[in-house]
């Protein structure tokens, strides 16, 4: 029950963590999901994923982040 707790926070911040990314990204750089802020799930949305925050990500996101942020 724990866990399913926690995946369903997941799921919950990782959508608003993509909505957020994707509203401030580089219009030149891809669409990001949901999937790619979610540390239980893989790319394509299966159970059991290592972390999906990878360098790749994170640099998307920078780049769409104005510079005082970054």
């Amino acid at each position: 029950m724990e866990e399913a707790r926690r995946r369903e926070a997941w799921n919950h911040t990782a959508r608003i963590l993509a909505m957020l990314a994707n509203t401030h990204r580089d219009p030149k750089t891809r669409l990001l999901s949901p999937a790619d802020f979610h540390p239980m799930e893989d790319r394509r949305g299966r159970r059991g994923g290592r972390g999906n925050l990878t360098k790749r990500t994170i640099a998307a996101i920078a780049a769409g982040l104005p510079k005082a942020a970054r």
